[in-house]
């Protein structure tokens, strides 16, 4: 764990070497997944019968081998305890409200010159979603994908999830239930990316792939974004928590490694003002270490990218943390907006000493696939968006053609562009 003080004379350096540092894929990865890709897109089903025996140990023959049905969705469903089921009913509930507000609004409007113009949205027709399967298998991520779709308007709604030995989560299935999901597909990586994004014998192309997963899985989704729409390219989990000595310690020790525990190349990065509370969260680490079942990636995860940021003053840390663009930021004092005021670069914020990162990773609504490594400088979260592409339209007469027209011939004239200017003109009658 790396300790920084913002008025040692060497922070700035060191805090530089911090944003820059890149927990992510290696060229051997898109090697790898280069090679991956060709094979899917050359041999469609084969190869991916292939690369699943291969990675995931489970053999793609039969149609149930290939394919999990509805029915066994919602018999996963059904089998839930009463209280899980109301918690994932809940949690798709929040989401979905938070969701269909971001619909979009049509326009259609004329103006003085009488031309008519506006933008229609309208949803893709087809939507892959990838939901992991190895480390850990998240139904919350299942409801945080498909939602928004449905919710889009998408009409074939496809999930493709790695079932290593054959096995499977049954609350994936129940989620899948729950969501509205078309089809479930059992094969994961690189070569479910290629599938999703070329079509198989099996498995047919569709228009946009989101959801988290492995460094393959990310790989593949950013060589093949402009072959379909890709929601992100995502990397390891990251949270940055900016917090007073007023905190209890073991809250603030458990937010970070809520974060640690999902990868070993996650990053959890505190920030406070209070140095003997940074010297009591850096103990409370480890007693909590000892209590998670997670301890080995969670250790991993924070031994070795784990950070303690000390300020003399907490205004200080909106400018460290757009400086992180952190996937999440938690602002844990007693007026959380005045930071949050000046907080321009982070994926989501959750305000206030009770309002912890995890809630926001299953029930409070917003979406909780977001951008990591940086890129929340320039994107966001995933939304009803998208999902979703805006076509716009434009309607003249005679008369508005008559006034707007000129300027497009001088326009078309001053680059080069004969024809286009030609094609106003035979109407206007020059």
């Amino acid at each position: 764990m790396l300790r920084l003080n913002s008025a040692d004379p060497g922070f700035d350096k060191a805090f530089r070497r911090l944003v820059a540092d890149r927990r992510e894929s290696d060229e051997d990865v898109a090697r790898d997944v280069a090679l991956i890709l060709n094979d899917v897109k050359n041999r469609g089903d084969a190869a991916v019968a292939e690369l699943t025996q291969r990675f995931d140990g489970h053999t793609l023959s039969t149609d149930e081998d290939w394919r999990i049905g509805p029915d066994a969705c919602r018999e996963a469903f059904d089998a839930l305890l009463p209280d899980l089921r109301a918690a994932l009913e809940l949690a798709a509930q929040r989401i979905r409200a938070f969701h269909e507000a971001q619909l979009p609004i049509d326009r259609d409007a004329t103006d003085a010159a009488g031309v008519r113009m506006g933008a229609r949205w309208s949803a893709v027709d087809a939507a892959g979603l990838y939901v992991p399967g190895g480390r850990a298998a998240y139904p919350s991520s299942l409801l945080m994908n498909a939602i928004p779709a449905k919710v889009a308007g998408v009409e074939r709604l496809v999930v493709v999830t790695p079932t290593p030995k054959g096995l499977i989560n049954p609350l994936v299935l129940a989620a899948a239930h729950l969501a509205g999901v078309d089809e479930i597909w059992r094969v994961g990586g690189a070569q479910a990316v290629g599938a999703l994004a070329y079509g198989t014998q099996r498995i047919r192309a569709v228009d946009v792939i989101t959801g988290p997963g492995n460094a393959w899985v990310a790989e593949a989704k950013r060589q093949l974004y402009g072959v379909v729409g890709i929601d992100m390219v995502a990397g390891p989990s990251e949270i940055l928590v900016i917090a007073d000595g007023k905190n209890a310690p073991e809250w603030i020790a458990a937010d970070l490694l809520s974060q640690a525990e999902h990868d070993p190349a996650a990053q959890s990065i505190l920030i406070t003002d209070d140095s003997v509370f940074a010297d009591i969260v850096a103990d409370r680490i480890g007693v909590e270490l000892a209590m998670l079942p997670t301890a080995r990636v969670a250790s991993e995860s924070w031994n070795t990218h784990g950070v303690i940021i000390e300020v003399p003053d907490l205004a200080e840390a909106a400018a460290l943390a757009n400086l992180l663009a952190a996937e999440h930021v938690e602002i844990a004092t007693d007026d959380p907006e005045a930071l949050f005021r000046h907080i321009r670069h982070a994926g989501s914020v959750f305000l206030g000493r009770h309002t912890p990162e995890a809630v926001g990773d299953y029930v409070a609504g917003p979406n909780h696939v977001l951008p990591t490594g940086r890129r929340a400088r320039f994107s966001s979260g995933l939304s009803v968006l998208d999902f979703m592409k805006r076509t716009s339209f434009i309607q003249l007469d005679a008369a508005a053609l008559a006034q707007i027209g000129p300027a497009a011939i001088a326009l078309a004239d001053a680059e080069g562009l004969p024809a286009h200017a030609r094609s106003i003109e035979t109407r206007l009658g020059i």
